[in-house]
Formats: structure tokens, sequence, C-alpha cells
């Protein structure tokens, strides 16, 4: 717990102008204040044995020039504290083990290949000398849930197996792996199936589609697929409804929402969230009058306004960091008897932070003390955020300790937000070790735990690590997305190690991930200067639209 003269500090050095008085600073006493919460975590992979790790080969175009660079004595240290983790874990290729390889192992290696249809992928897999029994389909497939190509070569291999039929979870998870890579007729041609199999399809499988479609602005097919419910054996009702209005409203379809809604609010029973749902994305599009009539609407339904209802108001107020208006929302709340949650607070405080005003941010606890409102992982994690930010490492890190006592388990965002915190400071150190203490608490990372640390790397010239994180990925079945191989030919183009941001750049590519323009560009100026003639010519065969560098007279 904080003692007095912790918070005395804390409080104190976020606003040195203002004198608080004692009162306020007892809102820091966290034992006095909440009671025992729990968050749940996903338990994280057990190790297999030794994999090969996702750091592609060098291509033969790249590595048969002599560039004249050498490598640097950054390339293979690691801090000695966690050596003995990283050298001795049980999947990185620069240590091998004497360990045969196991059926999910020899499958991995098979699947890392960049294959230019799924057809492919099932005649590779065919020519092993592995069956389905041997293996975990669940896994390969979260494995490789970022290259759809592999992805559906695994499941299609997997079902012409004998004796082996996928579940419905498995066929829901390759629609969304589908979706994800706007694969849209194969997905189409995917629902037919499940359609034949009785059963398969839920209204998770709906969800997923009707979700993707919407991300990828497909709005009346999205539409569509809701209108059809019926002839997929899915039953038609406000849960449904909700659903589709939520996919359109993330996609930032609000008014598309709208119309559904208004097509369908007479045949449909609404409940409150169908409301609350219009009222977000509206808030969301900065409409707040139209917010406002789907209020009055809400009542005129016989549903009073609710703790969600004003957060989304809260929320939008925030974003413009109009305080004045968040207050005049807080009263109106209390006027209708609406008590702010954990999330109104947590949304609070956070846009505080952000603008800067650290000290009206912390007196968000006494607030919560005022309400009885207890905080939970995303508060903490937002304050942690917003100390670290403001270069208050040392508070965050009590923060972050004391939230253990006060029974709130931190969960993946708070671990990702204290790594990030230590990336940025360039604490290579503590961000590692954080990670490690996160597989011990068994909190499963996902990718945002990956991607600061794999900066950092690349940033500090660390290959050696950078080489085991992407293998601790691999074994948490954290797959590697275009955000992050954007990540990577990035930081290590800066770095000036070219070989290997070509070998990143060659394996997005062949996945059939799209690279940005500005990374291309990049990629050939640093080779054009460089003088690696040839490997220029290859990305730019890779990407034919690259822009030629620009010659300086």
């Amino acid at each position: 717990m904080l003692r007095k003269h912790q918070t005395l500090s804390l409080a104190s050095s976020s606003n040195p102008q203002r004198n608080l008085n004692v009162n306020s600073l007892k809102l820091f006493g966290f034992s006095a204040l909440f009671t025992s919460t729990s968050t749940s975590t996903n338990p994280s992979a057990s190790p297999d044995s030794s994999l090969t790790s996702e750091l592609p080969d060098i291509p033969s175009w790249v590595s048969k020039q002599n560039t004249g660079t050498q490598p640097s004595g950054d390339d293979d240290f690691v801090i000695p504290s966690l050596a003995t983790w990283i050298e001795n874990h049980p999947k990185v290729r620069l240590f091998p083990t004497k360990k045969p390889e196991t059926p999910v192992e020899k499958l991995t290696k098979i699947l890392k290949c960049p294959y230019p249809s799924p057809a492919i992928v099932v005649q590779a897999l065919n020519a092993s000398d592995l069956s389905v029994s041997d293996v975990s389909v669940d896994q390969l497939l979260k494995r490789f849930s970022n290259s759809w190509i592999s992805a559906y070569g695994v499941f299609i291999w997997a079902k012409t197996q004998s004796g082996y039929t996928h579940t419905p979870e498995l066929y829901n998870f390759m629609v969304d792996v589908l979706g994800k890579a706007k694969m849209f007729d194969l997905l189409l041609d995917l629902i037919e199936e499940m359609k034949q199999l009785k059963g398969y399809i839920n209204l998770d499988t709906i969800f997923k589609v009707m979700r993707r479609l919407a991300n990828a602005r497909r709005f009346s097919e999205a539409i569509e697929v809701f209108r059809r419910i019926e002839e997929l054996g899915v039953e038609k009702d406000v849960m449904a409804l909700n659903g589709l209005l939520d996919a359109l409203v993330k996609g930032d379809g609000v008014e598309h929402a709208c119309e559904a809604f208004v097509e369908l609010k007479e045949c449909i029973p609404l409940d409150s969230s169908t409301f609350n749902i219009l009222v977000h994305g509206f808030c969301k599009a900065r409409r707040l009058s139209d917010a406002r009539k789907i209020l009055n609407e809400m009542n005129e339904h016989g549903f009073e306004p609710c703790t969600v209802s004003f957060t989304c108001f809260i929320e939008a107020y925030c974003h413009e960091k109009d305080f004045r208006n968040v207050d005049a929302i807080l009263d109106e709340m209390k006027e209708k008897g609406c008590r702010p949650n954990a999330v109104t607070y947590t949304i609070i405080m956070h846009a505080r932070g952000r603008a800067g005003e650290i000290g009206k941010a912390l007196e968000v606890y006494e607030m919560m003390k005022k309400d009885s409102c207890l905080p939970d992982s995303s508060f903490y994690s937002s304050l942690i955020f917003i100390l670290s930010k403001t270069g208050r490492l040392k508070d965050a890190d009590e923060i972050f300790e004391d939230m253990v006592k006060q029974g709130v388990k931190p969960n993946a965002l708070t671990y990702n937000t204290m790594i990030s915190s230590a990336c940025g400071h360039s604490l290579e150190e503590k961000a590692l070790k954080l990670l490690k203490r996160m597989e011990e608490d068994s909190c499963k990372p996902d990718i945002s735990t990956y991607a600061p640390l794999l900066k950092m790397c690349c940033r500090k010239k660390r290959m050696k690590v950078l080489n085991f994180l992407l293998s601790h990925m691999l074994n948490n079945d954290v797959s590697i997305d275009h955000t992050t191989y954007t990540l990577l030919v990035r930081g290590l183009c800066n770095s000036g190690k070219l070989e290997q941001a070509c070998a990143f750049f060659e394996e997005m590519v062949l996945k059939g991930m799209i690279a940005k323009s500005s990374i291309c560009t990049m990629l050939v100026e640093k080779l054009e200067k460089e003088d690696m003639i040839e490997a220029k010519q290859k990305i730019q065969e890779l990407v034919p639209n690259v822009k030629e560098p620009k010659t300086t007279v």
C-alpha cells in the first residue's frame, strides 16, 4: 500500500502550484478504499520444445551482395541478468537442443515458408509424414492466423484427413481469419459449407461475418447477411440486431446503422442496448445532437438512459478536451440517479492525463471514493500510462505493485502498458523482466505486448534478443500481422540492418500482405544509398509500383 508520505509526493508533484489539503490525499490510501477485485487471464501456452525462430533467412539476392557492413557487438548482446532465461528458452534456434522435433514443430517449419495458394500448402502438408492426429489444428491456426493462405491450407488439409471433423469453433475461427484478410468470396463459400453441416452456424458466426464486412466498409452486404439470418438457421432477435448495429457503428457506418434501425425496429422487440449502440455511434462521429435524439426515442420506447448512455457523451467531450461539458454530463447523471462506473472514471482520468492535467487526473480517485466505485485493471492501466508519459516511472511502478495488494490482478493491458513505458524510456532490462514476469503470472501476451519490445530491439540492434522475441511470440501462438512486419522493416532499415529488413519485407509480401508505399520507398532508398542494386531491383519486382529514389545533383 502507498504510505501517506508517498501519496503526498505523488499528488504534489503532479501540480506544484496548488496546495492540496490533507483530506484530499487520503484517496491514495488504497487499502482503506478498495476491496478485492480480480481479473481473469488466460494461461500462457506451455512451450512444446525447441522451435525454429520466426526470423526469416536472408534472401540469396541480398546475402550474396557485399554490402561492406559487419555485425556489431550489439547483435549478440544480452542483458546478463536475463541471459539464462533467454538462452534456455525452449524455442530459440541459436541455442539448439538435442530433443527431437515434435509434430507441431515440423508442421510449423513447413508453414513458415510462403506459398502462393492454400492448395500448395495442402500439397506441402501431404508430402510430410504427419497426420492430423499428431497435432493440434487449433494451435496451428492461431499461429498462422495473420497468414490466411497458410491457415486456410491447414484447415483444408485437416478436414480431408480420415476420421477427422472440424468443430464449429474452428469453422468460426477460420471465418474470422478469412474475413480479416478480406477474402470474402472464400468466406461465403465456407458459410455455405457450414450450412450443409447443420447446426454449425450460430450467432457468433453471424457476428464475425457482419463485423468483418463492416470493417471493410461493405455495409450493405453486412445488412444483407442479417436479413438472411433465418435462412442460415439463426433467430432474428434483438441480440442479433444489436450485433449488426454494433458492427456497423464500429466500422464507422453509424448512418447505415441508423437506416437499419429504422427498417427493423417495428418487427423486432428492442432493448436499451439497441439505443445505447446508436448513441455511441453518433457520439463517436461527434454528432451529439443526433445522439440526443436517440436518447429521446429511447425514452419514448420506455427505456431510461443509463450510465452507458451518458458515458458515451463523456467520451465524446473528453476526446475534444471539453471538460466543462464533461462536468455538466456528470451533474446530469447525478440528477437522474445514474452513478458513473469504473469505465466512466477511466475515460475521464485518461483524457485529463493526455491533456497534461495530471493533478486533475489524479483527483478522479477522490471522485471514485465518494461514489464508492472500485477501480479495475483498466483504470490502473490508464493511471500507469499517465504517470509513465510524464516521466514518473517510480510512481507508475508503485501503482503496479500496489494494485496486486488490492486484489486487482494485472492483465495483458496492464503489462503491455508497463512494457511499452519501459521500452519508450530505453529500459531494456526492465521491459524484458516484465515479459518474464508476465509469463510467470500465466498472463498470455498478445501482439501489443511484443510491438514495443521488437521496436526497441531494432533500435538497439539486439538481433539475438529480437530472434528470441519472435520465437517467444510463436510459442504463445501470436501471429505476426501487417503492422508488426511494417514495424520490423522500418526499424531494421533505420538501424542499418538492410539484409534482415529485406528478409521480413519479402516474407510479408509473399504472405499476401500489401506493403505501405512509404515502407517500400524507404527500403529502396536505403538499398540505393548502400549500392545494393540487385536487392533494390528485387524489391521493385516484389512491389512493381514502388517509386524510384530521388536523385540529387
